[in-house]
């Protein structure tokens, strides 16, 4: 493929094109940190939801006296982000999936 005049100018303005996109992104990114970090209530999440009821400390506690058959000492419990269990539970699923491939 051999590069022409045009080619390369389009090139130049898809390039430029997206120099100014991502500039825009910049400031709008700064603009929404900013505005974000002025907010009073702005604590994560994971502080909000950090304590455990005591029903559901209960109900892990059964769970885990029903899998291991005996009463758990339970001495801490930390909340994950869902994300690793999901992706690790869609490759199962995947690699469960025999593919046959045919071979003339």
């Amino acid at each position: 493929m051999s590069i022409t005049p045009q080619n390369e100018r389009s090139q130049s303005e898809t390039l430029e094109a997206m120099r100014v996109e991502v500039t825009r992104l910049s400031e709008r990114v700064a603009a929404l940190e900013l505005a974000l970090s002025s907010r009073p209530d702005a604590q994560p999440m994971l502080a909000k939801t950090s304590e455990i009821s005591a029903e559901t400390l209960a109900a892990i506690s059964a769970v885990l006296a029903a899998y291991l058959g005996v009463t758990p000492r339970i001495r801490q419990i930390s909340l994950l982000n869902g994300a690793n269990w999901a992706q690790q539970g869609r490759v199962t699923i995947q690699a469960s999936h025999t593919l046959a491939s045919r071979h003339s």
